[in-house]
């Protein structure tokens, strides 16, 4: 099995204020011995660590840890895809085995960022030398991403938590239809993570995230979805195995190859691990 997205970091207060005091269970150093015996407890051989800032040390920091721990089987860093040097630095990347694909926290972005030409350029140039791009936002920017969508064809992408519906307040209808939407281009996957974080943080049940799931499984198939757990930003509102309960528990409905897709395959193959 595959834990298609977490996250490694050395706390810096500065640096990482998007951790906030209601966040301090997390405002501390995170590193591979910490989430191994996680993996390890539910049987999962490997990891994606994803980056969390836009630079490209942290894309260094993440390489070096992965070269360091075989479990973690690759990256996804940052990289500056909006710069006239892109070509020259995704070049330099290809040599990094480990390294699969680029991320960009565009949940934080102002309107109309995903649709700026450079940053079009720039994903689209991902596809030539083999990497993928994992997709932040946030579910009211949905409509933004549909047409993103229409820009880059050719580029393998994956939606990160879901698109970050407002699971908290049940809100479904109009993520429903945009995420309907998205699904339609087969070139998108999507990963089922990050679902606690969005969700009442004291007081959520298992269930609450039923009506998402089905949504999802209706809209992607078992074939463009993978599990990841969003560690240790998931902290906040559960414990490992909690979250992972969640995912389990409910793909216990559905056949065991299709369970094996979103638990294993689906990552493998779509980050060539």
């Amino acid at each position: 099995m595959i834990d298609a997205h977490q996250h490694f970091w050395k706390y810096n207060p500065v640096r990482d204020s998007w951790i906030n005091d209601e966040m301090k269970v997390i405002q501390r150093d995170f590193f591979p011995a910490d989430l191994w015996p996680h993996l390890k407890a539910h049987g999962i051989q490997g990891c994606v660590a994803v980056q969390a800032d836009q630079s490209e040390e942290e894309t260094n920091f993440l390489l070096k840890l992965a070269d360091e721990h075989d479990f973690v089987k690759g990256v996804v860093g940052w990289v500056d895809l909006r710069s006239p040097n892109l070509q020259e630095r995704l070049h330099h990347y290809t040599q990094y085995k480990k390294l699969k694909g680029f991320r960009h926290i565009a949940q934080g972005e102002a309107p109309g960022f995903l649709l700026h030409p450079d940053f079009i350029k720039g994903v689209r140039a991902l596809t030539r030398f083999g990497f993928t791009y994992d997709l932040l936002v946030y579910h009211y920017q949905l409509a933004e991403a549909i047409n993103f969508a229409h820009e880059v064809p050719d580029v393998k992408i994956v939606v990160d938590h879901l698109a970050k519906p407002s699971i908290r307040t049940k809100e479904k209808t109009k993520w429903e239809l945009n995420m309907a939407a998205l699904s339609t281009f087969k070139n998108i996957h999507c990963k089922i993570s990050g679902m606690v974080t969005e969700a009442d943080w004291k007081n959520w049940k298992p269930e609450d995230f039923h009506p998402y799931l089905d949504e999802l499984f209706e809209m992607f198939g078992p074939e463009r979805l993978m599990y990841g757990s969003d560690w240790p930003v998931c902290l906040v509102a559960a414990s490992y195995e909690a979250q992972f309960n969640i995912v389990d528990s409910y793909l216990n409905r559905f056949p065991a190859h299709e369970k094996h897709l979103v638990m294993s395959e689906n990552a493998r193959k779509f980050y060539n691990l």
